[in-house]
């Protein structure tokens, strides 16, 4: 991933989301007891912050470290709860077992021979946990695609779902109507998202 892409979105503006948790996130995780979580690609820290004020432990990871500083200074009452982390996903994965909830919200997941950054956040859910996968709609994407971007090139969540094994649960794999307004210059209407249990 282009870090110093990433720091410049970030740098280039006081504010790129609306601060606001995942509307998929509130909706899938809301009846889940807390424990461990990982938000992979936090970016400013609205979904870390969500879960961490509901008593959930965080481990958040983002490439930028501009939106680290960022997500940080907006968490002083949730210190205890949060460790923010700079690491690039697709060459270091998390620790196997480690967290109750995987949460992947619009991270541009891109595909690898032998699915190598995808089984690392798979391995990363402890037994009994959930993954919880949700990208923008793949007729959306294909309606906004930028120079060099090909959808095609990243994981949607039916890939992922077909790659499970018997040892998960799939309880979520559909698409559906976005809860909160497209992002500000786009048209994203709907959501495909992927929630799977591993089983005990």
């Amino acid at each position: 991933m282009d870090v110093r892409r990433w720091d410049e979105m970030y740098r280039s503006h006081d504010q790129v989301f609306s601060g606001n948790p995942n509307g998929v996130l509130v909706a899938e995780t809301i009846d889940l007891p807390p424990g461990r979580a990982l938000d992979v690609g936090c970016g400013e820290g609205a979904d870390t912050l969500w879960l961490a004020r509901r008593d959930w432990q965080v481990t958040a990871v983002d490439i930028s470290e501009v939106a680290l500083r960022r997500a940080a200074t907006a968490a002083t009452d949730v210190q205890d709860r949060v460790v923010w982390a700079r690491a690039d996903i697709l060459t270091t994965p998390p620790p196997a077992g480690a967290f109750d909830l995987v949460s992947v919200h619009y991270f541009p997941l891109k595909r690898q021979p032998g699915h190598t950054a995808l089984r690392g956040l798979l391995d990363a859910v402890a037994p009994g946990g959930t993954l919880l996968f949700a990208t923008h709609a793949l007729a959306d994407l294909a309606l906004h695609q930028e120079e060099g971007f090909d959808p095609s090139d990243y994981y949607q969540p039916d890939d992922i779902a077909q790659l499970l094994d018997p040892t998960w649960n799939i309880l979520i794999n559909e698409t559906r109507p976005r809860t909160a307004p497209a992002p500000t210059g786009t048209h994203h209407s709907h959501d495909t998202v992927l929630r799977a249990l591993r089983l005990p």
